[in-house]
């Protein structure tokens, strides 16, 4: 592609492939899914009070389009508006934005809200996120193309962002299996890539590390195990982390030990 192509991601950013490369998608996991969480904990809220759509927009708080968009987690309200609408539910000041940002939803305990609000918003904002990944991958250069490297650590960033994410999303919703099967498919995709980084000559040590520990079935608490060394630095390695001190050598020495026949 001679042209710069840009698709729209769940996550309020953008994937850019240029000549068929990738420039990150900067995936910002508090965008989309904490503004779904914030804007359907507003329209719960909405409903418990009686007032409608309808309602909002004869007061000239937010226009009907702009409240369907934040109460679907497609757009953020400006601070003034977001204080009208905070007094007109009768929340503190600051409310949204502290729901937004992970914080408890008034009225409800926090593993409610969680179950409730976030999984299966952000099991949608994953799923869509993770088709333009996909689309990212497949416009990915060759393994040999000299910008190969570099896109796919982008690509392989996001989808680490959005593993976490779907992580969660497991954690509160207790075992759903829509919220599993998202969180499968990102794992199958990253395993996919860095299987595929990691037999490039530009490899990483952390996709290295990585795709050696993987075939040995070594879980990250083993590997930093074999190191002496916590399972926080294996995480940390693998997420292209520069380990300290020594620890590059005694990681190369564990990767030439797993990778021998």
């Amino acid at each position: 592609m001679s042209a710069a192509i840009a698709w729209p991601l769940a996550f309020g950013c953008a994937v850019t492939s240029v000549n068929g490369g990738y420039t990150g998608a900067m995936l910002d996991d508090a965008s989309a899914p904490a503004n779904a969480r914030a804007g359907a904990a507003f329209a719960r809220r909405r409903q418990e009070l009686g007032i409608s759509q309808r309602d909002l927009a004869k007061k000239r708080l937010i226009t009907a389009s702009s409240l369907i968009a934040f109460e679907k987690g497609r757009s953020w309200p400006r601070e003034r508006t977001r204080a009208m609408l905070e007094e007109l539910v009768q929340w503190p000041a600051g409310t949204l934005a502290a729901i937004r940002a992970g914080g408890e939803v008034p009225g409800t305990s926090a593993d409610a809200a969680s179950d409730e609000v976030d999984a299966p918003l952000i099991v949608g904002a994953v799923d869509v996120a993770l088709s333009t990944v996909n689309a990212a991958i497949a416009n990915l250069p060759g393994d040999d193309h000299a910008k190969f490297a570099q896109y796919a650590q982008a690509v392989l960033a996001d989808l680490r962002r959005l593993e976490a994410i779907a992580a969660r999303a497991v954690r509160t919703s207790q075992g759903a299996p829509g919220v599993i099967r998202s969180l499968a498919a990102v794992r199958r995709r990253y395993d996919e890539l860095m299987t595929r980084a990691a037999a490039t000559p530009d490899a990483t040590l952390g996709q290295r590390l990585y795709t050696a520990r993987r075939r040995a079935n070594l879980t990250t608490a083993e590997a930093a195990a074999a190191l002496a060394a916590p399972a926080d630095l294996i995480v940390a390695v693998e997420s292209e982390i520069s380990p300290p001190g020594d620890m590059r050598a005694r990681i190369e020495h564990l990767i030439a030990e797993l990778s021998a026949d």
